[in-house]
């Protein structure tokens, strides 16, 4: 039997913003399903998930892609950290988003996920001048030229990366401060759309390394008259893309309105410092939502109006949020 890599990928219990781990196991190949992958178990003392005196903890694999960096059969493995026993831990959101997923299936409920990012080489973002700042925003953004864009090597390695492993990205830019970037994933559905976006996450870090260079997510980078980093998420459900769906999504984002502090204590940490109702956001304190307003809560896309059907894209959402919470709370909100 041939030897292959398996990277084994899980999400860490660090607070407020968990961090993503990996390991690499050597198994006898080829994987031909999920189940010829093993459980395996890690140091969760280490990893903010246990305590010294009972520090076992479990992977527990859910989803494998073919590994663009080591190629051959080599895999990707994501998975959801449990007990020894089998039983949940309570740094693992998946779990909660699979019962979601099953309870709304009816719904076809679709996600696309625009994760920004901001590249730093030590302590300034890439390309910025040495304890200085770059021109004033506006020219970046999906920017061309070696004086508006800064690692676009890194973004094409990724982009790359993401196809080949089987990931549904759909599309890449340069965003409005100059060493900001974006990608987006989907649509998928709730756990395919998550379980991806984590593993583009890792795809991200891991070429940056080769690089020197670190990929942060955090939603306000630099302060100042800068933008902050969000991670904007589309949702639809079957009747909202049927004719006569528009009625659908005003519906949900009334209903989005209604629990507006209950989604913001999930869309990430410090991103009362991204929402300040400056830099194309709302207030945090704030909700509403409009066509194409991209200074909203709740932005409905103006194809949406026009066609009278279609998707709305929730700008709440920071870079560093955890998808699994943030792609359950919307089914829950707007299918309940």
């Amino acid at each position: 039997m041939a030897k292959i890599k398996a990277e084994y990928i899980w999400i860490d219990g660090h607070k407020p913003t968990s961090k993503l781990r990996s390991k690499t196991k050597v198994i006898n190949g080829p994987v031909a399903s999920l189940d010829d992958v093993p459980e395996w178990g890690f140091d969760g003392s280490s990893t903010m998930q246990a305590a010294g005196h009972d520090s076992d903890r479990a992977l527990h694999p859910v989803a494998y892609y073919p590994d663009p960096i080591r190629g051959g059969d080599n895999i990707l493995v994501m998975n959801e950290v449990r007990y020894p026993d089998g039983k949940t831990h309570e740094s693992n959101k998946r779990a909660g988003l699979v019962a979601l997923a099953e309870k709304h299936a009816a719904e076809e409920a679709w996600y696309g996920i625009e994760q920004e990012y901001t590249f730093f080489q030590g302590r300034s973002p890439l390309g910025w001048p040495d304890g200085g700042y770059p021109a004033p925003q506006g020219p970046f953004y999906c920017g061309v030229g070696a004086d508006e864009v800064f690692g676009r090597d890194i973004v094409e390695d990724h982009m790359e990366a993401c196809i080949r492993a089987g990931i549904e990205i759909s599309g890449v830019n340069a965003e409005v401060m100059p060493g900001q970037w974006e990608f987006q994933v989907g649509p998928l559905g709730p756990l395919e759309v998550a379980d991806q976006l984590w593993v583009a996450r890792y795809l991200l870090y891991r070429i940056a390394e080769d690089y020197g260079v670190n990929a942060s997510i955090h939603p306000k980078p630099v302060k100042g008259d800068w933008n902050g980093a969000g991670a904007h998420t589309n949702f639809s459900t079957k009747s909202m893309r049927e004719d006569g769906g528009y009625k659908i999504i005003e519906e949900a984002c009334e209903k989005l309105g209604k629990r507006h502090e209950e989604h913001i204590a999930v869309y990430g940490a410090h991103n009362e410092e991204r929402l300040t109702g400056l830099h194309e956001t709302c207030s945090i304190h704030e909700y509403r939502y409009g066509v194409s307003d991209r200074g909203a809560s709740v932005r409905i896309p103006l194809a949406t109006a026009k066609d009278n059907k279609g998707y709305l894209e929730d700008r709440r959402p920071s870079a560093n949020m955890d998808p699994y919470e943030v792609a359950g709370i919307l089914l829950d909100t707007i299918c309940s």
